[in-house]
Formats: C-alpha cells, sequence, structure tokens
C-alpha cells in the first residue's frame, strides 16, 4: 500500500533564495516531503511581484514556485535577525542558497562556521559561476547564462540571429541539478553521518547540460570534427506544416523511415542511397527533412496522425500552452491538481511528474503569504511569544501575513 508521506519526509530544508532557481529547486523537494522554510527579507521575495495576482504580493509567478513551504521573514542585516536564522540553520538539515561568498561572510554564514554548529548539516549555495574561475564574480541571470553557456548562440548555427530560448532554461536546468546534488549528499550523510558544501553554478551546469549532444566531433582529442550534432543544427528541423496546422514527424530509425515512405507513397525514398540508412540520412539530414515538409504539407493533421500513428511512426500535432490546460492525457493522469488556497481562492497547479509507489509526493500547502509562518517556526527553534513580539515591533520579522505597503 502507498505510504502516506514522500521521500523525503523528515527533512528540514532552509531556503535562503529568490526568483526562481533555489525557490523551484526547494519546491521539488518540498514536493517530496521535506519541510520547507522560505526564509525572506521584509520586502519578500521580489517574485511576488511578477506576474497576475488576485492579492498583493502573490504574483503568479512566485505562486508556480513556491507551494509546499512555510514562510518566515528575517531581515539578517540586523543582529537579532541573524541570530534566529542562525538558530534555524542549525536545526536543519538542508540550506538552499544564492547568496554570494562576500555576503555569506558579512553574515558570518561560511559553511565551517555553520558546519561547527551542525556536523551534519548540507549547505548548497547556487551561483552564475563556480567560485575557483575568472568569471566567479559576474552577475548571473537566465539571459546570461544562456548567451555564456552557447545556448544563445546555436541559433547563429542556423543562419539566424541568436536568440534566447524563451523560457528560464538555465534557471530550471539548474534547479534540478541542485535536487540531485542536495539528495545525494543526503544518502551520502545517511552512511558518513557527516554533511558537507555543495556548489551548483548555472554557467558549468548549463554547459555540461548542452554539450551531451552538441560536443559531438571535439569529443575526441585531437577533434574528430566540429562541436555540433549535425541532426539538430539544420534549419530543415522544424515542425512541418500539414494542410490545416503542425506536425512534429520523426522518421528516425529505419524502420520508421520504410514505414513513412510506405504511408505516403513514396517506396523510391527508401531505395535512394541518401535516405537508406541512418548513417546516410545523417550525412544528408537538410534532404530527409526537406523531403519530409514537403510530404507532410499533402494532407491533413488528422490524416497523418491517424495513418502514421497506426504505422508506429513517432509524430505529435504541436501544441499550445493553452491546449496544455485541456490535454487528455495530462487530465487522465491527474497531472492537474486544484489548490485551495486562503487568499488566492482555487490555483491550477502542475502536479509530481515523477511517481513513487510507496513515498508518493503530495502538494500539502498553498504558496504561502509573506511572513505567514514566521512565529510559528520561530517558536519551533525555541524563541518565546515575547521575544517573537519583539522581533515584529522592531521589523526584524513580520509574525502572520504581510499586506502590500
Amino acid at each position: 500500500m502507498a505510504g502516506s508521506s514522500g521521500p523525503l519526509d523528515g527533512v528540514r530544508v532552509i531556503e535562503v533564495a529568490s526568483v526562481v532557481l533555489g525557490p523551484w529547486a526547494c519546491q521539488v523537494l518540498g514536493d517530496l516531503g521535506a519541510d520547507v522554510v522560505k526564509v525572506e527579507p521584509p520586502a519578500g521575495d521580489s517574485n511576488r511581484r511578477v506576474g497576475p495576482a488576485r492579492s498583493p504580493l502573490m504574483g503568479a509567478l512566485f505562486l508556480t514556485c513556491n507551494r509546499n513551504k512555510r514562510s518566515v521573514v528575517l531581515d539578517a542585516k540586523q543582529p537579532r535577525g541573524r541570530d534566529a536564522l542562525v538558530r534555524l540553520i542549525a536545526r536543519a538539515d538542508v540550506l538552499v542558497h544564492n547568496l554570494r561568498p562576500a555576503s555569506l561572510a558579512r553574515l558570518g554564514l561560511e559553511y565551517r562556521t555553520l558546519a561547527a554548529l551542525n556536523p551534519r548539516l548540507i549547505v548548497c549555495g547556487t551561483c552564475g559561476y563556480g567560485a575557483r574561475g575568472p568569471y566567479a564574480d559576474r552577475p548571473a541571470y537566465d539571459d546570461s547564462i544562456q548567451a555564456a553557456s552557447g545556448v544563445a548562440g546555436l541559433a547563429e548555427r542556423l543562419g539566424n540571429d541568436p536568440a534566447f530560448v524563451p523560457t528560464i532554461l538555465a534557471d530550471k536546468t539548474t534547479a534540478l541539478a541542485v535536487v540531485g546534488a542536495v539528495t545525494a549528499a543526503l544518502y551520502a550523510r545517511e552512511r558518513t553521518g557527516q554533511g558537507q558544501a555543495i556548489e551548483v553554478p548555472m554557467f558549468e551546469t548549463m554547459v555540461a547540460y548542452l554539450m551531451v549532444e552538441h560536443l559531438y566531433g571535439a569529443t575526441f582529442d585531437p577533434p574528430a570534427g566540429r562541436a555540433g550534432y549535425t541532426r539538430l543544427l539544420t534549419p530543415q528541423r522544424r515542425p512541418h506544416r500539414t494542410l490545416d496546422g503542425c506536425l512534429a514527424v520523426l522518421p528516425y530509425l529505419d524502420d520508421h523511415w520504410r514505414a513513412f515512405c510506405e504511408v505516403a507513397g513514396r517506396p523510391d525514398l527508401v531505395a535512394d542511397p541518401r535516405f537508406a540508412t541512418l548513417d546516410a540520412r545523417t550525412e544528408h539530414i537538410e534532404q530527409v527533412y526537406a523531403e519530409t515538409g514537403r510530404i507532410v504539407a499533402t494532407r491533413t493533421t488528422a490524416e497523418w496522425l491517424e495513418r502514421l500513428g497506426a504505422a508506429g511512426v513517432p509524430v505529435t500535432a504541436v501544441r499550445s500552452l493553452d491546449d496544455l490546460l485541456d490535454d487528455e492525457h495530462l487530465l487522465a493522469t491527474g497531472f492537474w491538481q486544484v489548490l485551495e488556497a486562503t487568499s488566492e481562492g482555487r490555483l491550477r497547479m502542475p502536479g509530481l511528474p515523477m511517481r513513487f509507489e510507496s513515498t508518493p509526493g503530495t502538494i500539502r500547502r498553498p504558496p504561502p503569504r509573506l511572513g505567514e509562518h514566521s512565529a510559528e517556526v520561530l517558536r519551533e527553534v525555541g524563541l518565546s511569544a515575547e521575544e517573537i513580539e519583539a522581533l515584529a515591533q522592531d521589523g526584524v520579522t513580520v509574525a502572520g501575513a504581510m499586506e502590500e505597503r
């Protein structure tokens, strides 16, 4: 029988991060059962102000990155705020932060200091560039990392101007690397009893991600060819127009190609030496895509989906963002979940894409209002009601939901 707790049940994570990378990583950890305490400055995470909102400081982009968390406001620039933060961290299993080394030093939150208080603590720092390299002090945002890592420059190989992928690719990819690193460190701690410091830089993460396929000829030393996976770097690689829409058609393997040509009524293409084998099609990939596009343009989307689907050829209609909200597969699997939030009403949330048979993750908490759990969490680390009230009166914390000022 499936259990009621996620695989990270019992793990407490302190999040001292803003925008998307750190918060989304910690949301995934929360989805997997961790108790995530989001520590925010008095003004709150800047993403609270991004996107449509039904109430102050609860913007759409914040809502999609911060469920399954409790919000605590602490002004760590004030000594009592810093002391309260240290008390939280000292009782935690994991700290995820995006503070620069100078900020950590100024706050007295270097790893060696924290490890002395809690040797089992795992401290995961996210940053733009690894601390040991000459780029370490450069500011980093998703666009700048897409540019630096080569992602934006891929468009030039297609004969276009450099272009950003229209999603926050670097932030979200690095966030998943954070999740993997933290869970690996938790496993290591189970064996050794010791925590450790982790650094997850965006630049290096994205280069590693990109070069899985694009190192290509440069995999060898000396190079056996140019970097860049040929099949992906042709302008012809794109969804193909049908009579009434667009399709992604991939007759990639030999069996797929033969089936596609049979459905299309083009047996001559099977015999063509340029297309007879996978190696040959890779060498002549532009002609493959051009022929595929000309064929697909002769029928409707529905016709191709039916015929190619029956023949086992990979084929998919191009969907819009709005289409996904009513997608029959996502609805059937329960992917979209509706969450009731006190201040926001009903919220649509993506579910957990991974499934654990015995320890499934869950959505247990709506995204928190700013400071909603300050008093609750500070009591858990030993502060009295009087101490919390004094911190609130002095602006060190907000002991309750904060409204826009």
